[in-house]
C-alpha cells in the first residue's frame, strides 16, 4: 500500500512569538488558535486561510542567521497564492510589510513578489493567470 501525502502544517521557530503572530495576523488576517498542550504549557498557533502555521520560542541567545540573497540548499521560503499580486503587495505595504522583491512576471502567466517575515523568513505571493502544465498533467 502506498501512503497518500498531504500538507498539514508549517512550523517556525521564534524568538519573540507573540510579535510574529502579530506580524502574521496583520498582514495576512491570520486567527489564534489558543490551547492547552498535554504537558499543561500554553500554545498559540496561526490559521492562515486552512495554513496550519505552528510558531514555538527559541531561546533568546538563539542565532538567527540571515536570509541569503542567493538561492541556497534548504528551505527557501514560504510561498501563498494571491489571485492579484500587485494588490497584494501594495496591501501589504500599507499595512506596513518591508518589500524585498516588487512583483516580477517570471514566466508567462505567473507573477511574484517577496516581503520579509520576522526572523529572516522570506514569504513570496505568487499569482497564477494561466494553469500551469503539471497542475495538468495530474488531472
Amino acid at each position: 500500500m502506498q501512503s497518500a501525502y498531504s500538507y498539514d502544517h508549517i512550523h517556525l521557530r521564534s524568538r519573540n512569538p507573540e510579535a510574529t503572530i502579530a506580524f502574521y495576523e496583520k498582514m495576512f488576517d491570520a486567527k489564534r488558535v489558543e490551547f492547552v498542550q498535554s504537558n499543561g504549557i500554553p500554545r498559540t498557533d496561526l490559521d492562515l486561510n486552512g495554513l496550519a502555521i505552528f510558531i514555538s520560542e527559541v531561546a533568546g541567545g538563539a542565532v538567527i542567521p540571515d536570509a541569503p540573497a542567493a538561492a541556497y540548499v534548504g528551505l527557501d521560503h514560504l510561498g501563498l497564492r494571491v489571485k492579484d499580486v500587485d494588490a497584494a503587495i501594495a496591501e501589504l505595504k500599507r499595512r506596513g510589510a518591508a518589500v524585498i522583491k516588487e512583483p516580477v512576471t517570471i514566466r508567462p502567466g505567473v507573477r511574484i513578489a517577496f516581503i520579509q517575515g520576522p526572523d529572516n523568513v522570506r514569504i513570496e505571493l505568487l499569482q497564477r493567470t494561466v494553469i500551469e502544465i503539471s497542475e495538468a498533467a495530474g488531472r
